[in-house]
């Protein structure tokens, strides 16, 4: 019985033991907790807990246009990180307009370095009609067992958005996948002090994409950074519900832009993509199978084309399915994604190789007569796949902002984008598909077929020779030499017949692909590495910047820095100009740059932009001339 009693006179003790003293006042009661009532290895969350008097208030992370937040510190040797703070309230009052919490709040955050127990100081501003500031000492013993005080940390959360969301530089924050069917009411309290006017009305509205929240810029306003914050949604029952938000600039809002303008631009891109050099070789040996079936019957000619077709169609929405699957996962992957893999450069170097050797005459494959026609309406099919696979290194007009839609835009306009893409890559040949009169106008075939062929190999090794320099790249000279060997051994197999099934062995080397050490990165004389620490601190000091994100594998970029970026005119200017050149290679995934691409509404590589010394950046287009970069920096003159 005396035990008994014993337990209950200490039962308090023990309950309290995960909290610390309690600082009281008229207007709250405030306190130190912890989530464990031990420390894991000098680690614990804690917790600042408020208990307000009603009609009082603390302020948010962001105080809005007066107040500060709360301030907390621990005696060393323990450590506290950044307090999290849950959904904020919005208040005005007159002219002045406020982020508040009140009621009863906890603001969480780690501790390291905790032992036994725990000493720390806080100071707030807690608020009604006056304001009063407030500053307590607090002392948290750990003593082990069990803590009532974690129940307090399961209060209100912010959680991460799951939709894409673009600031525009007018204001508007467009976010993809809100219907009125999903929000009645909205409203954006943004990380930063001087974002926005706070005190200004946020327009509610809805493109054909999403929701549409019009708000107005304050000084500290830079249509160039993602615009952060948490976005309060109303649904029509009135249930709440806080996101974070991470909106990227762009020139134009995604969802506030008609889906009409980006299915048209990326009909265009893919239209243009086949005069891009990673394209015309596919283009060239598709156009020869339809040349050697003119005369035949027009039926024939349609079959061949609308394979052609299908194959590139089915290819785009696929790779389009990846990319928004992987997005949606939290992958930071854009258009030409796959060929940051060195397994992907090697299998698709062997088979561009087995091609040209192919087109060479090397090797034929004989077969069955029907099984040949059979194999030959499916080729048509997998020559589509194929000019898809090896247009992703290159990027045409118009692709950059539409594929940045597609990824950001709700699942069906996602898709409708990509499918337009493919259709326009398709286009030539869905003409001869459809147009009788373009099928009649092929040229007849003859001896001159066979000498184009020879020629056409000519490109095919070409490409190989310059897969092989990207494997160089991307997995050394180890890399170089496993592809080499891929290579003989298919080369082998396909033209001497006793070795024909030792192409398998080429297999054999892509498991070793990919411990191979990759290369240094590609930054030319003159160049610096692109880092985002780096453009910040050229920014504060107003140098004017250059900025060129690149990849060994994408064949826009490297014609780009070939014709323009090494012309002597353009070095000229920018070596008078002062005009530092920060070079990103993306050729492997690299997040900074990937961030990058995303706040600049693109999805891939080649993106060029200048950073005047004291202006916003511009962006230029994805093919460049000496004259296109020489009038971007006259027409912004630097401040000296």
């Amino acid at each position: 019985m005396r035990l008994v009693l014993l337990l209950l006179l200490l039962l308090p003790h023990l309950c309290a033991a995960a909290s610390s003293n309690v600082f009281v006042s008229a207007h709250d009661k405030v306190s130190l907790v912890s989530q464990a009532n031990a420390a894991r290895n000098g680690n614990v969350t804690l917790g600042l807990r408020f208990e307000l008097a009603p009609g009082w208030h603390i302020y948010w992370s962001n105080p809005g246009d007066a107040g500060f937040a709360p301030r907390i510190s621990l005696d060393a040797p323990a450590r506290a990180g950044a307090l999290s703070y849950p959904p904020p309230e919005f208040l005005q009052i007159g002219p002045m307009a406020a982020y508040v919490l009140s009621g009863d709040v906890l603001l969480a955050f780690q501790a390291n370095g905790v032992g036994s127990h725990v000493n720390g100081s806080a100071e707030w501003l807690v608020c009604s009609d006056i304001c009063v500031p407030e500053r307590a000492q607090f002392t948290l013993h750990l003593n082990g067992g069990a803590a009532p005080q974690a129940a307090f940390f399961a209060g209100p959360k912010i959680v991460a958005s799951p939709f894409a969301a673009v600031i525009a530089p007018d204001g508007r924050l467009s976010v993809a996948g809100l219907t009125p069917a999903l929000v009645s009411f909205a409203r954006f309290f943004p990380d930063r002090q001087d974002a926005i006017i706070n005190r200004a009305p946020q327009i509610l509205g809805f493109g054909p994409d999403g929701m549409i929240l019009k708000l107005t810029p304050a000084a500290g306003f830079d249509p160039t950074r993602n615009l952060t914050g948490v976005l309060e949604i109303t649904d029509p029952s009135g249930a709440i519900q806080a996101v974070s938000v991470a909106a990227i600039p762009g020139p134009a809002a995604l969802a506030s832009t008609p889906l009409a303008v980006w299915l048209g631009s990326a009909f265009l891109g893919g239209l243009l993509l086949n005069l891009m050099p990673c394209v015309f070789p596919i283009l060239a040996m598709k156009a020869l199978t339809l040349t050697r079936f003119s005369g035949a019957a027009s039926a024939h000619i349609r079959q061949e084309a609308l394979g052609y077709s299908a194959g590139v169609l089915t290819a785009m929405l696929a790779l389009g399915a990846l990319l928004i699957g992987l997005r949606a996962l939290g992958g930071d992957l854009g258009w030409g994604f796959q060929f940051q893999s060195p397994v992907f450069v090697a299998l698709m170097g062997w088979l561009i190789l087995a091609v040209g050797l192919n087109l060479a005459g090397l090797f034929e494959i004989s077969l069955h007569a029907r099984f040949a026609r059979e194999l030959a309406h499916r080729g048509s099919f997998f020559t589509g796949l194929l000019a898809v696979t090896t247009a992703t290194p290159c990027t045409a007009p118009f692709m950059g902002g539409a594929i940045a839609a597609a990824l950001a835009a709700p699942l069906a306009a996602g898709f409708g984008i990509f499918l337009c893409l493919g259709l326009g890559l398709a286009a030539p040949f869905l003409m001869v598909a459809l147009i009788p009169a373009v099928a009649r106008a092929l040229p007849r075939p003859g001896h001159w077929m066979v000498k184009l062929q020879r020629i056409l190999s000519i490109p095919m090794f070409a490409t190989f020779l310059w897969l092989a320099w990207v494997m160089t790249r991307e997995a050394g000279r180890a890399g170089l030499l496993l592809l080499g060997l891929g290579a003989l051994a298919l080369s082998a197999a396909l033209t001497v017949k006793p070795l024909r099934p030792a192409a398998a062995l080429a297999l054999l080397t892509l498991p070793f692909l990919h411990n191979s050490q990759a290369a240094a990165l590609l930054v030319p004389p003159g160049a610096e590495p692109y880092s985002a620490a780096r453009l910040t601190g050229l920014r504060a000091a107003h140098a004017p910047v250059f900025i060129d994100l690149t990849a060994a594998w994408c064949v826009t970029c490297l014609v780009n820095e070939r014709s323009t970026l090494a012309n002597a005119q353009v070095q000229a200017v920018f070596a008078g100009k002062k005009i530092h050149l920060l070079v990103g290679d993306w050729t492997q995934r690299d997040p900074e740059i990937s961030r990058l691409l995303q706040e600049n509404n693109r999805d891939g590589v080649p993106l060029y932009l200048y950073y005047p010394a004291s202006a916003a950046p511009v962006m230029l287009p994805q093919i460049l001339t000496p004259q296109i970069v020489l009038n971007t920096i006259e027409e912004k003159p630097e401040r000296e």
